[in-house]
């Protein structure tokens, strides 16, 4: 996570604001990201193991680890964990459980960092709450290029789904694509906003995926990224494709098997 500035400031409440790449070799994954999205890394002491950032230029977007002993006997695969900004981690983690979710780790402190927890929602998708000291990392507006644009959960009950992270972060409903056979397509963003984060959608009767999330970055090119993506070893899941509007996104997998997107403006 990225290291606070000394001030404390106002803690926003449902703001995406780290992404954590959990995988089964960190090594090759900073040799496969960087390639596609123009990132750096960098590494912060101040864990109690050296701990890798993410940079887009001179800023932290997220880190990387090791997948931990305990994830892989559970059956976790490699995967990107969102972290979303509260001002209270605690009471957080007690209005989830109370709306069915499951706490999985935490809550707990990291020194100069924050606190945090682990969370799962009714359906079973994994996320991450965080309470900073001092700045929150990201901030609000439109993203920009090497930053995540669109933050997706494929689940089992999409409105069940919205009513539990309403409760959690405020979050609000925007528009809503009707796609047909398989279903709506809910879009939706922090209170007062006027910007989706991302959708929410039911899971196609052909998936055998779980519920969870997936986090696309916006890139350049799409296109020409995807094919980026098969010569460094990666899995091209759907697409390249247009959606409403005009951009471009495809979903992919790296070598060790995590799943993002990418995305780019028309």
């Amino acid at each position: 996570m990225a290291q606070p500035s000394k001030t404390k400031t106002k803690i926003p409440l449902g703001r995406f604001v780290w992404y954590e790449l959990l995988t089964s070799d960190p090594k090759a994954a900073t040799g496969f990201y960087p390639k596609l999205t123009g990132w750096g890394t960098t590494q912060w002491e101040g864990m109690e193991k050296p701990y890798t950032m993410w940079t887009n230029g001179e800023t932290p977007v997220g880190g990387i680890m090791a997948l931990p002993e305990e994830a892989k006997k559970a059956g976790a695969p490699p995967h990107w964990l969102a972290y979303v900004s509260t001002p209270s981690v605690d009471d957080t983690v007690a209005k989830a459980t109370k709306h069915g979710g499951k706490k999985i780790h935490g809550p707990m402190d990291i020194p100069t960092v924050g606190r945090i927890a682990i969370l799962a929602d009714p359906q079973g998708a994994v996320f991450a709450v965080y309470t900073p000291d001092g700045e929150t990392p990201g901030h609000g507006g439109p993203p920009a290029k090497g930053e995540f644009s669109w933050h997706e959960l494929m689940t089992t009950d999409y409105e069940a789904g919205f009513t539990f992270y309403e409760a959690l972060f405020g979050w609000e409903k925007t528009e809503a694509m009707d796609m047909g056979e398989a279903g709506i397509y809910q879009m939706y963003g922090q209170k007062g906003s006027g910007m989706p984060l991302g959708g929410m959608f039911n899971r196609p009767k052909e998936v055998q995926a779980p519920p969870h999330w997936l986090f696309y970055v916006k890139v350049d090119d799409v296109d020409k990224r995807a094919e980026e993506v098969k010569k460094l070893g990666g899995t091209i899941l759907n697409g390249p494709m247009e959606v409403p509007g005009g951009d471009r996104v495809v979903q992919c997998m790296d070598p060790q098997g995590a799943a993002f997107a990418m995305h780019s403006s028309k």
